[in-house]
């Protein structure tokens, strides 16, 4: 095979996994691993892919990408759909109960079934005196879901709001999440990797998140498959900080030790 024949295979081979390690390029086309590190240089020259320790992550991969949070909607929507179906399983399930609803396009899945199941009379009615679920948020399109809904109290966390995001930001809002207890945080992420844990882009956001990981007695990551394996520049929480990652796809072997030797459960939806 010519050396411009194997590198769009390897180009082909990156696109559509996200990700590819030296080790398992070298097995597959039976190379040396000096070879597969000069067909990533080459490529990366190029513009096609990212050199990454280890291997090669896809050129849209880089640290400090961000798409709107209406970019973002349209995007994997099925994926998206299953994973907030299986959140829903982690609801509180006593007579009362709070949630935490990070800003992010899964989330909004999640509270686009909340209201669904609200209005559809399997929610409960807290002016009827029965159980009313307590939900904070601090994205204005979450907000703008169960604002009316019934059966939901609904608590909005102030800040500035950033406009890629549609989320408050900034130390006000880090001090309101800091004054909370919630039941569970159901948090979204940018990327979730082995070593680097949970990230984003923004500083402001990477913030916010970690108040909302460090005050929820339970932490609920939901990530679709796109965000595997991926590091942005901001870290917001370690492996550790987790309880439970529901996804659409089971994690790549390193990825999949790392969350088993933090004690992280994994949910495939």
């Amino acid at each position: 095979m010519f050396a411009e024949e194997r590198q769009q295979q390897i180009a082909g081979l990156v696109a559509a996994s996200g990700r590819a390690s030296v080790t398992d390029l070298a097995e597959r086309f039976r190379i040396t691993t000096e070879t597969v590190r000069r067909d990533l240089a080459a490529l990366e020259s190029a513009g096609t892919l990212r050199r990454v320790h280890g291997g090669a992550v896809s050129a849209d991969r880089f640290s400090t990408t961000e798409e709107s949070i209406l970019e973002r909607t349209i995007q994997r929507q099925a994926q998206k759909l299953r994973i907030a179906e299986a959140a829903l399983k982690f609801l509180p399930q006593g007579p009362s109960g709070s949630i935490l609803l990070d800003a992010g396009s899964t989330t909004e899945v999640l509270a686009d079934l909340l209201a669904r199941r609200s209005a559809g009379g399997t929610g409960s009615q807290g002016a009827d005196g029965e159980r009313e679920l307590v939900v904070i948020t601090h994205a204005i399109p979450i907000a703008a879901k169960l604002a009316s809904t019934p059966g939901i109290a609904l608590e909005v966390l102030g800040g500035r709001v950033r406009g890629l995001t549609q989320a408050a930001v900034g130390q006000a809002t880090v001090d309101a999440a800091h004054k909370l207890r919630p039941d569970i945080a159901f948090v979204g992420t940018n990327g979730i990797h082995a070593s680097f844990g949970l990230s984003t882009p923004d500083p402001e956001e990477a913030a916010v998140k970690a108040a909302f990981v460090h005050s929820a007695r339970r932490i609920v990551v939901l990530a679709d498959s796109s965000k595997l394996d991926a590091e942005t520049l901001v870290q917001f929480a370690s492996l550790k900080d987790l309880d439970t990652v529901i996804t659409d796809r089971k994690p790549s072997s390193e990825l999949a030790a790392a969350l088993a030797e933090a004690g992280v459960e994994v949910v495939i939806a």
